[in-house]
């Protein structure tokens, strides 16, 4: 029996992946959490196998999530699925220590083979996205503006991006304006952009969010 533990802010979402994981045999639903914060707790609180994990929750960047919880529980796997398909999601996932990566428009289709492979050891990546991996290896090797930013601040790129204002990001992110205007700094001077508008111009260029909802 494979424990699995469900992190997403949405009922809805998280109600959607329980039903399909009772449908299959061989699964036990130990817990749920609706942002960072409870997640952290019921991770703590709960021994499971694999930790399904919303990449986007109120609170913590899911980046800087993964690598607590890595750090806590070692031996806890975790499936990240989420509604962002870049690749550069998917890399610093991976890298902060995430066993698998599935977007929620694949779910309904590969969520059971995606947990038992993750839950064994195995690594699992989507079709879609191992074509955007595989694509990625013919492009230059040169580092890009956009790579040389952190896990949080990649994040309220993104949000810039998509036209979320400075109080909308620091509610979301349960930070100050003043801390979100900081990052928005460092974002322009680490990409060496004048303002905003060329943020936003950046990542319609380099088609860093177009499978924004």
């Amino acid at each position: 029996m494979i424990k699995v533990l469900i992190a997403d802010d949405h009922t809805l979402v998280r109600d959607g992946l329980r039903h399909i994981l009772q449908g299959a045999s061989g699964f036990e639903i130990a817990g749920e959490a609706s942002d960072g914060a409870t997640t952290v707790a019921l991770v703590r609180a709960q021994d499971a196998d694999v930790l399904v994990l919303d990449l986007s929750m109120p609170g913590r960047n899911g980046v800087e999530l993964i690598r607590q919880i890595k750090d806590e529980k070692p031996a806890l796997r975790i499936l990240v699925l989420t509604m962002h398909a870049e690749q550069q999601y998917a890399v610093r996932a991976f890298k902060a220590g995430a066993s698998g990566y599935l977007t929620k428009e694949s779910a309904s289709a590969e969520l059971v083979s995606a947990v038992t492979k993750v839950a064994s050891g195995g690594v699992y990546v989507s079709m879609a996205m191992a074509e955007r991996f595989a694509q990625s290896l013919h492009e230059p090797s040169d580092t890009l503006p956009h790579q040389r930013l952190s896990d949080r601040e990649f994040d309220v790129f993104r949000r810039i991006a998509a036209g979320q204002t400075i109080t909308e990001i620091a509610q979301q992110l349960c930070v100050s304006a003043k801390t979100v205007s900081t990052y928005k700094v460092r974002i322009l001077e680490k990409m060496q952009m004048p303002h905003e508008a060329a943020l936003v111009r950046y990542a319609m260029r380099h088609k860093l969010f177009d499978d924004e909802p």
